[in-house]
């Protein structure tokens, strides 16, 4: 069948099927955003993919950060101020682990009011533990270059006073942008128009105030990247030329130099493998917007596929935490000697004493304070 449709003085034939088409486009476009729906992606395998993934993360990371956080509460005292940022970068780490659910079940059931959930209160949170992280892996860098430069500790950025000073603003400022966007978020709610089955992204549920508000969260957000990026940089680039220097003149400070090479150089592979690529992609991602559905699925997945690197941070960061802390190290050793003892006692119960006089050798001193 075919409909006679007239313009200026043409008279066109236009198959019905075809201007129910547009019809149904033109009442679409008008009444959702100018993003298109681009079909039903994400694809359900892509999404069984993440949410195994983000699974394996979380039972992981909730795993190490909650023994490490047992570790810094039960044993390690806040004497240095590299203790308090580790104690904080523990604390980020074990809340970007409670975050994940959120991100689970937004993969793993991908409904709308899973997707409104996630994006007032999971994505929030799970963006504020994150950059939280970022700013306390340079406040690490930071104290161990201070070490370097400022050996006895004289200078009053080495002293915990100024740690939970510090620590305590990174919290309230980050707590405060997180808190302006949730609110923001549920008192502009709007229903939104004509939600397409594959609508994934939090943009699509953003009012105009928000994304606005969205767009100054997202630059500082950046500014913080970059910043700690280049500080750690420039801390690993300065301490290797200091080594080399010292290494020259066969200094006795060589020594230390290496270990602070090395730290630096661990703080900087975790932070460039887990955040770089991701800030690589969402930079364009964010402030391109690509209007194409190509462009626009596949910066989708490079985002998903990114973001899901960076969480693997909170796996990463107990090697942070071994390096950098001696009390964190010798908490660890105390646990191995205490089980040891108790399985020693156990023995003795069996076997009359022999294998407890054995361990009852061991300086007891050296694990305990």
């Amino acid at each position: 069948m075919t409909r006679l449709c007239c313009e200026g003085s043409a008279i066109m034939s236009v198959p019905v099927g075809v201007t129910k088409f547009f019809n149904q486009s033109s009442n679409q476009t008008s009444s959702t955003s100018p993003l298109p729906s681009c079909g039903n992606f994400p694809a359900a395998w892509t999404r069984h993919i993440f949410t195994v993934v983000y699974s394996l993360v979380f039972l992981t990371g909730l795993l190490l950060n909650g023994l490490t956080l047992k570790v810094f509460l039960l044993g390690a005292r806040s004497s240095r101020c590299v203790t308090v940022y580790l104690k904080n970068l523990a604390a980020a780490d074990f809340l970007l682990s409670l975050c994940l659910p959120f991100r689970i079940a937004k993969h793993a059931a991908a409904s709308q009011p899973l997707l409104r959930t996630y994006c007032s209160f999971g994505a929030p949170a799970f963006y504020l533990n994150m950059y939280a992280s970022i700013l306390f892996m340079g406040y690490i860098a930071a104290n161990r270059y201070m070490k370097i430069v400022h050996p006895l500790g004289t200078h009053f950025l080495q002293s915990v006073k100024a740690a939970y000073v510090i620590s305590a603003v990174t919290w309230l400022v980050l707590l405060a942008m997180t808190g302006a966007y949730v609110i923001l978020s549920l008192v502009t709610q709007e229903a939104p128009p004509l939600l397409s089955a594959g609508m994934a992204s939090c943009n699509d549920l953003q009012s105009g105030q928000l994304k606005r508000l969205y767009k100054v969260v997202h630059a500082f957000s950046a500014v913080i990247f970059l910043l700690v990026l280049v500080v750690l940089l420039f801390f690993y680039g300065s301490t290797s030329r200091r080594l080399a220097a010292a290494q020259r003149r066969r200094t006795a400070s060589s020594s230390k130099l290496v270990k602070s090479r090395r730290n630096i150089l661990v703080l900087v592979s975790v932070f460039c493998v887990c955040f770089v690529p991701y800030h690589l992609v969402r930079l364009p991602y964010a402030v391109l917007k690509p209007p194409g559905c190509s462009a626009r699925v596949a910066f989708f997945y490079l985002k998903e596929a990114t973001v899901a690197v960076s969480v693997f941070n909170i796996c990463l960061d107990p090697l942070i935490y071994f390096l950098f802390c001696n009390a964190f190290r010798e908490q660890l050793s105390r646990r191995r000697f205490l089980g040891s003892g108790r399985l020693a006692v156990k023995d003795e119960q069996m076997s009359g004493g022999q294998t407890f006089r054995k361990t009852s050798n061991c300086p007891s001193g050296s694990y305990l304070t």
